[in-house]
């Protein structure tokens, strides 16, 4: 469905990119909403109004309808609404229900597949829901979540998550969840998931957290500040040198797979054929 017409004059920075493919998530408090045009014309590939974790009971109300009317004027992101268990929810997807530029919403701490259904449900039809996986109790019921067809997308609340588990932020500590989230996306056909945030982290510490996002299998990542969009988003798309290489790969064993004269060949024709599919989307030569 197309949007209206702006009635603003500020675009966002680059062209949309599908949210299948989107790597920068950038939550933004719907308390301080003259951070929205801001965060519009930044670099993320995705905005997040955020009604939940990111604003206070009882600022939920002015928040709420500091949203609607952005979205309102002809503005476009996505919405971080309140659990399905709160009492907010419901005053969250009224507010949202008719919104015609509501890019989707992303439910916090999913546990079950009904809970994103029953949120479709009450948003117009085809709103595209990013279930955010925030406990053991969501983890374990991911394969759920993921085949519910309310779900385009995962992402993983790490915070919360080790929170609610006790594990620490380490590597080591974090990749079961992480990986279970990427397979399972992967055996319900869906986008690859969405990381936890990094925070507290130069530029540097960004880049080496990304790669673990990468080799973990997941494809996007949560950002808590504008300026953490930029790196991500080329820490988490194809380099030159590897769009090389896979344009090599396609040469030499063909799209079509008609030059394979070995086992080995097949999965490197995989990984290539998905390395360029990734760089065309992000328009890297």
């Amino acid at each position: 469905m197309s949007s209206p017409a702006r009635s603003h004059d500020h675009a966002p920075a680059h062209d949309p990119i599908d949210p299948a493919h989107a790597r920068s998530w950038q939550l933004v408090t719907a308390a301080e909403p003259d951070r929205f045009d801001d965060a519009e014309r930044g670099e993320a590939d995705a905005i997040i109004l955020d009604v939940e974790d990111g604003v206070p009971d009882s600022g939920k109300h002015a928040a709420r309808a500091a949203v609607a009317a952005w979205l309102g004027d002809g503005h476009r992101a996505w919405v971080r609404i309140n659990a399905a268990t709160t009492a907010f929810w419901e005053d969250d997807l009224a507010a949202l229900a008719g919104c015609e530029t509501l890019a989707g919403v992303m439910l916090a701490k999913v546990e079950s597949g009904s809970q994103a259904e029953a949120t479709a449900d009450r948003l117009r039809p085809g709103t595209p829901i990013l279930a955010l996986v925030e406990s053991a109790t969501g983890l374990e019921a991911a394969p759920e979540i993921a085949r519910s067809h309310a779900v385009f997308r995962l992402a993983f609340g790490s915070g919360d998550f080790r929170r609610d588990t006790g594990f620490d932020a380490s590597d080591v500590a974090m990749s079961y969840p992480r990986a279970r989230l990427a397979v399972t996306s992967r055996a319900a056909r869906i986008a690859p998931p969405i990381d936890g945030p990094t925070l507290g982290v130069d530029a540097d510490g960004l880049r080496l957290a990304c790669a673990t996002t990468r080799a973990m299998g997941m494809t996007g990542k949560l950002c808590m500040h504008t300026a953490d969009a930029a790196v991500v988003n080329e820490a988490l798309s194809p380099s030159q040198s590897e769009t090389r290489w896979a344009h090599s790969v396609i040469e030499r064993l063909g799209r079509d797979g008609s030059g394979i004269r070995s086992g080995s060949e097949r999965p490197q024709l995989a990984e290539a054929l998905k390395i360029t599919e990734r760089a065309e989307v992000f328009g890297i030569a």
